[in-house]
C-alpha cells in the first residue's frame, strides 16, 4: 500500500510541473501589445490553472497522509510480531531489527545494530548458521535450522532460524532472518526423552523381576510337587491299609487328602504360569479330534457336575472336526472352562459346551452357563492374574490365574479367546483355534 501511494504522489508531482511549463511556454512574449479581451482570457486560464493545482496539492497531501499512515502500520507489525526480524548485510553485521528480535535477546535495538550476527550464537552451534547460510547462498532457496542464541544475561535460547536472500532499496543483497523461540517445545522434547530413558530402564528392571519371579515360582513348585506327593502318597496307603482306619482316622485321612489334592492343583497352575511367563514351556500342535477331546473332558468332568447339581452338555458332531493344538493343553483350557462354570453357577444350573465355525479356517469352543453373570468393570478385569471372576468375597476356593493360563496357552496355539456376559443371564467362555485336516490328511507338524 506504501508503495503505490508513494508512486501516485510522484506521478501528480510530475503532471503539475508539466503543466506549468506548458502555461509558460504559452504566454505571449509581449504582454502589454495584448488585447484586453486577450488579458481576460489569459486571467481566465491562470485562474483555471491555479485551481488544477490546488487540487492536485490537495491530492498530494491526501497520498502523503496515506503514505504515513501505511509507513505506521508497517512499522506497528514489524516491531510488534511475535517472531524477531533481522536485516544482515554482506559483511555478517545486523543492519536493522525489530523489537521482538531485541527482546528475544535481552538487549536494547541500538545494540543489535552494526554488530555481528555471530557474537548473538552460542559458539560451539556458529558451524549450523554457516552451514545453513551456505546452502542458502548455493541453492537460492530458503533455508530453516535450529540452534542456540546468547541473551544478553548468558542464557542459552533455542530457537527456529529461517534465512532468505532480498535486495535493500540499493540494490544491494541483504540477508533476512527470522527467529522464533521454541525453548519450551525443546524442553518438553528433553522431559519427554529422559522419560522414555526411565521408563525404559524401568521396564528393563521390571522385566528381570518378572523373570526372576517366573523362576522362583518354578523352582519353589516343583521343590513343593515333591514332598506333596510323598504326602498324598501315604495317606493313600493309610487309607487302605489293613486294619481299616477309624471313622475319626478316615475323618482326618479324608481332609489330609482334600487339602493335598487342592494345594497340588494350586501348585500346578502356578508351575503352568511360571513356565509360559519363563518362556519354557513348549506346545506340540497338530491336528486334535474335538469329538474325542469332548469326550474325555465329559468322563472327568461329569462327578464334579453331578456333586454340584450342574447339568452338563455337550453338542454332538455331525461330522468330524480337527483342530491345530496341543493334546494336553486343549484339554486343559476346556477342563478350567467348564470348571468354573459350574463353581460360579446357580444351583441346579446348566452347562453347555457347543462348537461352531464363525469364520472360514476357525473353529469356536463355547461354554455357557446359567450363573449370575459379570457387570461390565468385572469382564474388564478378567484374564489378570489372581482375578477370581469376580468372586473375591465367595466361598469358592481357587487362585484366580486359571483364565489367565488359559489365554496364555490359547495364544500360543494361535488361537483367541474371549467372553461375553450378562448381569442375571449367565456368560460364555470361548476360545478359537484353526481347523485342521484329520490326522490322516494331514502333513507333518512343523519342527
Amino acid at each position: 500500500m506504501s508503495d503505490e501511494a508513494q508512486n501516485a504522489a510522484q506521478v501528480l508531482h510530475r503532471r503539475a510541473e508539466d503543466l506549468a511549463r506548458e502555461r509558460l511556454a504559452q504566454l505571449p512574449q509581449n504582454l502589454p501589445a495584448m488585447s484586453p479581451e486577450e488579458m481576460r482570457q489569459l486571467m481566465h486560464e491562470l485562474q483555471v490553472h491555479q485551481i488544477e493545482l490546488e487540487m492536485q496539492n490537495e491530492e498530494l497531501r491526501r497520498v502523503q497522509l496515506e503514505l504515513e499512515t501505511s509507513r505506521s502500520r508497517y512499522f506497528d507489525l514489524y516491531d510488534l510480531a511475535p517472531v524477531g526480524y533481522l536485516t544482515v548485510g554482506e559483511s555478517g553485521l545486523i543492519l536493522e531489527a525489530n523489537l521482538s528480535a531485541a527482546t528475544l535477546l535481552g538487549v536494547s535495538r541500538s545494540e543489535l545494530v552494526k554488530r555481528p550476527i555471530s557474537r548473538f550464537i552460542v559458539k560451539a552451534q556458529q558451524d549450523i548458521y554457516y552451514q545453513c547460510r551456505k546452502q542458502l547462498m548455493e541453492t537460492g532457496q530458503a533455508q530453516t535450522c535450529e540452534l542456540q542464541v546468547l541473551q544478553s544475561d548468558g542464557t542459552e535460547l533455542w530457537v527456529s532460524m529461517a534465512l532468505a536472500t532480498s535486495q535493500d532499496t540499493d540494490g544491494v543483497s541483504v540477508l533476512r532472518v527470522v527467529l522464533s523461540d521454541i525453548s519450551e517445545h525443546k524442553y518438553l522434547d528433553q522431559a519427554l526423552q529422559e522419560s522414555n530413558l526411565k521408563l525404559k530402564e524401568a521396564r528393563f528392571v521390571a522385566d528381570k523381576a518378572n523373570h526372576a519371579k517366573s523362576e522362583f515360582l518354578s523352582n519353589m513348585s516343583h521343590e513343593l510337587r515333591s514332598p506333596l506327593n510323598a504326602i498324598l502318597g501315604f495317606a493313600q496307603l493309610m487309607e487302605a491299609g489293613s486294619p481299616r482306619p477309624t471313622p475319626n482316622q478316615q475323618a482326618s485321612l479324608n481332609q489330609i487328602l482334600s487339602g493335598g489334592w487342592y494345594l497340588l492343583t494350586l501348585i500346578n497352575e502356578i508351575l503352568d504360569l511360571a513356565l509360559i511367563e519363563s518362556g519354557k514351556l513348549s506346545l506340540s500342535l497338530e491336528p486334535v479330534s474335538l469329538s474325542e477331546k469332548f469326550l474325555d473332558c465329559q468322563a472327568m468332568i461329569q462327578p464334579q457336575a453331578e456333586k454340584n447339581g450342574i447339568r452338563i452338555s455337550f453338542a454332538p458332531f455331525d461330522h468330524p472336526c480337527f483342530v491345530q493344538a496341543d493334546r494336553t493343553r486343549l484339554k486343559q483350557v476346556i477342563i478350567n472352562l467348564i470348571t468354573n462354570a459350574i463353581k460360579y453357577n446357580r444351583a441346579n444350573g446348566t452347562v453347555d459346551v457347543t462348537c461352531s465355525t464363525p469364520t472360514a479356517g476357525r473353529v469356536r469352543i463355547s461354554v455357557h452357563d446359567t450363573g449370575l453373570g459379570l457387570s461390565a468393570e468385572k469382564l474388564a478385569q478378567l484374564f489378570q492374574p489372581f482375578n477370581r471372576l469376580g468372586q473375591e468375597s465367595g466361598t469358592q476356593e481357587g487362585t484366580g490365574i486359571g483364565l489367565v493360563v488359559c489365554k496364555r496357552l490359547v495364544e500360543m496355539m494361535n488361537g483367541e479367546i474371549g467372553v461375553q456376559s450378562c448381569l442375571g443371564m449367565g456368560s460364555e467362555f470361548w476360545f478359537e483355534l484353526a481347523l485342521a485336516a484329520p490326522r490322516e490328511h494331514a502333513a507333518a507338524p512343523p519342527p
